[in-house]
C-alpha cells in the first residue's frame, strides 16, 4: 500500500492512501477550477501532484525515517516531457511558490521517472489544448492560466490534507443569497432621511440596481463624492450576482484606512459572518506551512460572500508567486470585483493591472466595476495606448454630467504658496477645517504646531487601526455638534472617509486628488457652498506628486467651469497618459530585462514567477507590520502572551486593531534605533514585529522616529 500522509501514535490502517488522497484532490481542484473551465487540467494536476510520495524513500519517511526525500519533483518531470510542459511548474511549487526557470529545471533535473498507477491513468488528455491555446494567443494568458490553475490545486490539496486530519469533509464555500439582498432592501428602507443630497442618491441607486440585470463584464460607476458609491455598488452587485450567477463580490480599496469603515458598513448590511475583511495586517499564513493551520485560517481562499481587501492584496495576489496569495485566485472567476476609487491604480504598474483586469474580464467570467468619481480614462479616445485600453465599460450612475452639477456644493480656487506658519494660522482662525499634505512628516508637524486649540487632531497610516477609528468618531461627533474640529492628514483621508467640513485645505496636487479632498467638504449640502483651497506647500513633494499637481495646476489653469467636473478629470489624465508614456506605466524591473509585462513576453513558457511577484511591487521595499503594546491603543502585553501558544492566524487577528504597517526605509530605522524586536520568534520566526518603546507611539499622533524620511501616506 502506499500512502500520502501518516497519523501518529496510529497504525497504517489509518494512514491516508496516496490514491485515496489524490482522487480527492483532483476532485476538489476540479471543482474550483470549473468557474473557468479548467475544472479537467485541474483533476489532473490533483491527480498527479504527489507522485512523488510513491518513491521507497517517502514511504520510509512517512514511517518514521528521517530523510530529506522530496514528492513535488515527479510529477512535475513527467509534464515536463509531455504537451504540459508549462503546468510543470504548478506541481513542482505546491508546497512553496511557483520557481522560476532555472529552480524548476533543477527539481525536474533531480527528480525520479516513474510510472503511473492505474488508478492515475489519464486515457483522455484534452487538457493540454487550453494550455497550447493560451500560450498561442499571449503569454500574459498562459501564465495567468497556470497561476489559477495553481492556486486551485494548493487550496484543494491544503484543505483535503485537512480534512483528513480533522476526520470530516471540507466545508463548502459560501456564495451571495437573496437572503443577503434582503437584507440590503430591509437597512436602505431603514435610513429615511430626506433633501436633495440624500434623495439623489436614492435616484443613483435605483438606476444602478436596473443595470444589474445587463450581462456581465466592464463597467463604470461615476459618481461624484458624497454621492452614495459605497451602498449604491453593493446593491448592484448583489442584484447582479444573483441575476448571473455568479458567486461573490470582491471589493478592491486603495487605503488601509478605510478597509475598516467599509467592512463594518458591509458587516452592518449583511450579517458579520458574510464579510472578509483581508489585508497585510492580516495576511495570514507563511510558506511551507502545515495543512493543519491552514485549515483553521479563515478567509485564505476567500471563499465567502462578501471580501474587502486592498489594492495591495489584489493586484500582487494576480502577480504572485507564493501560494499563500495564489490559492485565493480562483474565488475571482465569476465575481463581482468592485474598485473603489480606480483612479489610484499605481501608475509603475498600471498596464500589467490592466492586462490582469482584461483576463479577468475576458477568460474567467467576472465583472469589473470602476467605481470613482474620477474616472482614469482608461480608453483609446481617454488617450490611452490603444492595444492595452479598457473599452466598451456600461455607465451604472444615471447620467454623470447631470449628477456632477447636481451635486456641485464647492468651490476649488487655486490660493498659491502657504507654508507651515500661514497654514497653521488659517488653521486656528476657522472653527472646522481639514488640511491634507502629501508628507506625514508635514502633517504631524501641522499638528504639533496647532495641538493647543481645541479640535486639533491628526490623522495618518501611522496609527494603528484602533486609533484611527477614535479619532475620526471624535472628529464627526464634533463636526455633527458644531464643536471646533481642526484636522492635519496626509491623502489617506480621500479614499471614502466619510467627513464634512466647510472647508478643506489641500496641499496642490492631481485633479483626482483634489476631487477627492472636495469630496471631504460641504459633504451632505448643508452649505450653500463649501470652500476648497488648494495651495502650494513650502515643503519639497516626492518627484510624482510633484508632476502630478504640476499637470494639475495646468487644468486648473484652463478655466474649466468646473475644475473638478467630469471635463477636467479627463483633460487630466490625458495629459498624464502623455506625460507618461506607455514604459513608465510598467516600469518595474524584472530581472534586468525590462517591465513585468516585457518580461512576460519575453520568456514565454518559461515564466519566471519568482522575479515577476519580486518586481510587483505596489510599495516599493514593502511594508512591515509592527504590534503596538499597552497604552490607550496598544493590545495588552498579557494578552499577547496569552496568544504565544496559539496559530499564527489566531495572533494576526487578535492583534489587527494594534498593528500598524510601516513602510521599509522607517521599519529599518526602528530597528536600528532599538525601537522593534520579533516576538516569540521561538513559535513564528520573524512574522510578528512587537514595539519596545513605548514612547515612539504618542497616543494623539502615533508612530514616529527620529530621523523619519516622511511619505506620502
Amino acid at each position: 500500500m502506499i500512502y500520502a500522509h501518516s497519523v501518529e501514535n496510529a497504525p497504517a490502517s489509518d494512514w491516508e492512501t496516496l490514491e485515496a488522497h489524490s482522487l480527492r484532490v483532483a476532485k476538489a481542484a476540479c471543482k474550483r477550477a470549473e468557474a473557468f473551465g479548467a475544472g479537467d487540467i485541474a483533476a489532473a494536476l490533483g491527480l498527479l501532484h504527489d507522485l512523488g510520495k510513491m518513491k521507497s524513500g517517502f514511504q520510509a519517511k512517512l514511517a518514521g525515517e528521517v530523510n530529506d526525500t522530496a514528492h513535488s519533483g515527479e510529477g512535475a518531470k513527467l509534464l515536463w516531457q509531455g504537451p504540459g510542459r508549462p503546468l510543470a511548474a504548478a506541481i513542482a511549487g505546491h508546497h512553496g511558490r511557483l520557481p522560476d526557470p532555472d529552480r524548476l529545471q533543477a527539481r525536474i533535473d533531480a527528480a525520479e521517472a516513474l510510472t503511473l498507477p492505474n488508478w492515475c491513468q489519464l486515457p483522455d488528455w484534452r487538457w493540454p489544448e487550453r494550455v497550447t491555446q493560451c500560450q498561442k494567443q499571449a503569454p500574459y494568458r498562459l501564465q495567468f492560466l497556470i497561476r489559477m490553475l495553481y492556486g486551485a490545486l494548493c487550496d484543494a490539496d491544503d484543505r483535503e490534507t485537512a480534512a483528513f486530519y480533522a476526520g470530516g469533509a471540507d466545508q463548502p464555500p459560501r456564495t451571495v443569497t437573496p437572503d443577503m439582498r434582503a437584507r440590503f432592501d430591509a437597512h436602505m428602507a431603514g435610513l429615511g432621511g430626506h433633501g436633495p443630497v440624500n434623495d439623489l442618491r436614492r435616484r443613483v441607486l435605483g438606476h444602478a440596481r436596473g443595470v444589474a440585470a445587463a450581462p456581465p463584464g466592464l463597467f463604470t460607476l461615476t459618481v461624484p463624492t458624497g454621492g452614495g458609491k459605497t451602498l449604491t455598488s453593493l446593491g448592484f452587485g448583489l442584484d447582479h450576482a444573483l441575476a448571473h450567477g455568479l458567486r461573490r463580490l470582491i471589493y478592491v480599496i486603495p487605503y488601509m484606512s478605510i478597509i475598516e469603515q467599509t467592512a463594518d458598513v458591509f458587516r452592518e448590511v449583511l450579517g458579520p459572518e458574510a464579510v472578509l475583511e483581508h489585508h497585510s495586517n492580516a495576511d495570514w499564513d507563511g510558506e511551507d506551512e502545515t495543512e493543519r493551520e491552514q485549515r483553521r485560517v479563515m478567509g485564505a481562499s476567500w471563499d465567502v460572500p462578501v471580501v474587502v481587501t486592498t489594492a495591495v492584496q489584489f493586484f500582487e495576489s494576480l502577480h504572485a508567486a507564493r501560494k499563500k496569495r495564489c490559492r485565493k485566485l480562483p474565488s475571482l472567476a465569476r465575481s463581482v470585483i468592485v474598485l473603489d476609487e480606480a483612479q489610484t491604480m499605481p501608475l509603475p504598474l498600471l498596464r500589467p493591472c490592466l492586462a490582469a483586469l482584461r483576463e479577468l474580464l475576458e477568460g474567467y467570467g467576472a465583472t469589473v466595476v470602476l467605481s470613482t468619481a474620477t474616472q482614469p480614462a482608461l480608453t483609446k479616445l481617454g488617450g490611452f495606448p490603444a492595444e492595452e485600453a479598457l473599452e466598451a465599460a456600461r455607465e451604472i450612475a444615471p447620467d454623470p454630467a447631470q449628477l456632477f452639477a447636481a451635486l456641485k456644493r464647492v468651490e476649488v480656487r487655486d490660493v498659491g504658496a502657504m507654508d507651515d506658519t500661514t497654514l497653521a494660522e488659517r488653521l486656528r482662525g476657522a472653527n472646522q477645517a481639514l488640511c491634507i499634505v502629501d508628507n506625514r512628516m508635514q502633517a504631524r508637524g501641522l499638528f504639533e504646531t496647532i495641538d493647543d486649540v481645541p479640535g486639533a487632531a491628526h490623522l495618518s497610516t501611522l496609527m494603528v487601526p484602533a486609533h484611527r477609528r477614535a479619532v475620526l468618531a471624535e472628529v464627526r461627533a464634533r463636526l455633527k455638534d458644531g464643536k471646533p474640529v481642526r484636522l492635519v492628514s496626509t491623502s489617506l483621508i480621500e479614499a471614502g472617509v466619510d467627513v464634512d467640513f466647510p472647508l478643506v485645505l489641500r496641499a496642490a496636487a492631481g485633479i483626482d486628488s483634489v476631487a477627492q479632498a472636495a469630496g471631504r467638504c460641504n459633504r451632505e449640502g448643508s452649505l450653500e457652498c463649501g470652500a476648497v483651497e488648494v495651495f502650494r506647500s513650502e515643503h519639497p513633494a516626492p518627484p510624482a506628486v510633484e508632476q502630478f499637481a504640476a499637470i494639475g495646476r495646468a487644468v486648473l489653469a484652463e478655466g474649466h467651469v468646473d475644475p473638478i467636473g467630469e471635463a477636467a478629470v479627463a483633460s487630466y489624465f490625458r495629459r498624464l497618459w502623455g506625460a507618461y508614456g506607455p514604459d513608465a506605466l510598467d516600469s518595474m524591473e524584472v530581472g534586468g530585462i525590462g517591465g513585468i509585462l516585457h518580461a512576460i513576453r519575453k520568456n514565454g513558457m518559461n515564466c519566471p514567477y519568482e522575479q515577476i511577484e519580486a518586481a510587483f511591487r505596489i510599495i516599493p521595499g514593502g511594508e512591515r507590520a509592527v504590534i503596538v503594546c499597552d497604552g490607550p491603543w496598544g493590545i495588552p502585553w498579557d494578552a499577547l502572551e496569552d496568544l504565544r501558544f496559539r496559530s499564527a492566524g489566531a495572533v494576526a487577528k487578535r492583534v489587527q486593531p494594534h498593528a500598524v504597517n510601516v513602510p521599509w526605509g522607517l521599519w529599518k530605522m526602528l530597528w536600528d534605533q532599538g525601537h522593534v524586536a520579533w516576538w516569540a520568534a521561538d513559535s513564528f520566526q520573524e512574522q510578528f514585529a512587537v514595539l519596545q518603546t513605548s514612547d515612539v507611539y504618542d497616543p494623539r499622533a502615533g508612530l514616529g522616529a527620529e530621523g523619519d524620511p516622511g511619505g506620502i501616506s
